[in-house]
């Protein structure tokens, strides 16, 4: 399962006293992706241009990566002097809660703008994707509240996860992915030579089925069986059938195909990350046959300042998976982790064109592994070909 990893800091070397967090209202940035629906609205009206409809998309694939690329990289780390003070700061989990209320806002708001009669279906598509890109980047929110210890705070992470239907999440994360990360048994860890297109069905439904299983097991150590309001799965089916439900209520029945629209594009943001996170990286199995711990050698990483700012510093996944209890503004860089060539948000667009992702990662992949393909996480039906391919490395 996973340690954490005691591993050294490499920061600044700043004495608590003279360190000031630099990002520290910079995160607040991260409520205005919640906020695109209304920019999306806004737009619209001021220009008379549709094309704004899709202001969702349009932030995603263009206005994203450019940030990442203007604004570069930012690899230093606080200090380990002032850790505690960072973690007992509360001001980095209202920057986090805040996400819910606009989230939530904004789609209302979009709901009662979809049901208009002067929206035309292509215009209410382009919406539609809109309000699922901020459900989508809503998961970078959830699964930082999804990881503490505090109820509350984990009970808001299934709330900001409803808009999905994705609560299941949760459970699945920290107490699946999280044990199997960078093995073949993980749904959500992909595999050299996968496309996002192989892998997408493969985490959906073997997400799912891990989930159950889990809570299966965890209902019947309490003596219940899994059909049960105690099991997260149903919990959070029935959070989402509750929303949509009081939405098309409110806004009516016509409102329910883009409402599912907008979920399926969320879940599918989230599961293309899942699939850059851990892109072909394997932990070793043991004389013992158990995996060896996770290690920040186990995530792609990156530090580019842009996405690390919305996405709550998703990107510094190294530090996350080797310490998952860690909050969001403590994490930190390690020079000997896998670093992407660019930030999330370039990256998730060559996801979705196979050709151009395996150019790039298969590469970087191999060197992380000193050209032993033998090392990396590959996926069985391409093993062959990768092999033939790169073999010849592995076996000088």
């Amino acid at each position: 399962m996973t340690v954490a990893a005691d591993v050294e800091v490499r920061g600044s070397g700043a004495a608590d006293g003279e360190w000031k967090d630099p990002k520290r209202y910079l995160w607040l940035l991260g409520l205005l992706v919640p906020a695109i629906p209304f920019g999306a609205w806004g737009l619209v009206n001021l220009t008379g241009l549709d094309l704004f409809w899709w202001f969702g998309l349009i932030a995603i694939f263009v206005i994203f990566p450019f940030f990442d690329w203007f604004f570069g990289e930012d690899p230093t780390n606080p200090p380990e002097s002032a850790m505690k003070r960072l973690e007992n700061d509360r001001f980095y989990m209202w920057a986090n809660l805040l996400y819910i209320p606009i989230q939530y806002a904004s789609l209302i708001v979009g709901c009662a703008i979809l049901v208009r009669d002067s929206m035309s279906v292509i215009d209410r598509i382009g919406f539609a994707t809109t309000i699922g890109a901020v459900g989508g980047i809503a998961i970078a929110a959830a699964h930082e509240m999804g990881h503490r210890k505090e109820k509350v705070e984990v009970f808001l992470a299934k709330v900001t996860l409803a808009q999905t239907g994705y609560g299941h999440f949760v459970a699945e994360h920290n107490r699946g992915h999280h044990v199997r990360v960078a093995t073949p048994e993980d749904p959500a860890s992909a595999r050299m030579g996968e496309s996002f297109y192989r892998f997408l069905p493969r985490t959906v439904f073997g997400g799912l089925r891990s989930c159950w299983q889990l809570e299966k097991k965890r209902l019947a150590r309490q003596g219940k069986g899994p059909i049960s309001l105690r099991n997260d799965m149903i919990q959070g089916w029935l959070a989402t059938a509750a929303l949509f439900g009081a939405l098309c209520l409110a806004f009516g029945i016509e409102l329910l195909p883009y409402l599912i629209l907008q979920a399926v594009l969320g879940f599918m943001m989230l599961e293309v990350v899942n699939y850059l996170e851990h892109y072909g990286l394997l932990r070793q199995k043991l004389p013992s046959g158990r995996y060896e711990r996770t290690t920040p050698a186990h995530s792609w990483n990156s530090n580019r300042v842009a996405s690390n700012v919305l996405l709550y510093n998703l990107q510094r996944h190294s530090d996350h998976h080797a310490n998952p209890g860690r909050r969001y503004q403590m994490l930190r860089h390690f020079p000997e982790a896998p670093q992407l060539p660019a930030g999330y948000a370039t990256m998730i667009l060559r996801a979705l064109v196979p050709p151009w992702w395996f150019r790039v990662m298969d590469k970087r992949l191999l060197e992380h592994y000193d050209g032993d393909i033998t090392r990396c996480n590959v996926h069985p039906a391409k093993r062959e070909k990768l092999m033939a391919r790169y073999g010849a490395a592995a076996a000088r």
